[in-house]
């Protein structure tokens, strides 16, 4: 039981995947890092940064990162190179240029034409006539087939 409650207590603990020997010690230069890298998908994991990620791959673009930003490069710099060799598919917010645009434009897009499509339903509902009541031969034919 008590290594069910250890193995518990291992696994509720966040899990920080920079490792010591990767931080840089200027402050500015780290943080400036950390910035970066939580643009940057996780080839591999796909779903996390390559700041949360423990895979050997996000661990190498974090150093090269940092690598980089120690060499002078600015922010931009740093992201344009890491796209440059593995492609835009590592950001997590794709730039909105060339192709992208289809990409960027099509939420929205699809929203306007859902909207007046609801718009066109409500309209046409609105003008649809409204139903005569029934005469008395009608109900009285209802009451007969209702009659249990």
């Amino acid at each position: 039981m008590r290594k069910f409650l250890i193995l518990l207590a291992f696994l509720a603990s966040p899990a920080f995947a920079v490792q010591p020997d990767e931080i840089l010690p200027d402050a500015a230069l780290e943080a400036r890092a950390r910035e970066i890298s939580q643009s940057l998908r996780c080839p591999v994991c796909q779903g996390e940064n390559i700041d949360d990620s423990n895979a050997t791959i996000s661990r190498d673009l974090r150093v090269l990162v940092r690598e980089r930003l120690v060499a002078g490069d600015s922010n931009d710099e740093v992201i344009d190179f890491i796209v440059a060799r593995y492609g835009e598919f590592v950001l997590f917010e794709p730039r909105a240029t060339g192709a992208n645009w289809l990409l960027w434009l099509a939420g929205p897009a699809m929203l306007l034409a859902g909207g007046a499509m609801a718009a066109a339903f409500i309209r046409s509902r609105r003008s649809a006539p409204v139903p005569e009541a029934l005469t008395p031969e009608e109900e009285a034919r209802l009451r007969e087939i209702l009659k249990p």
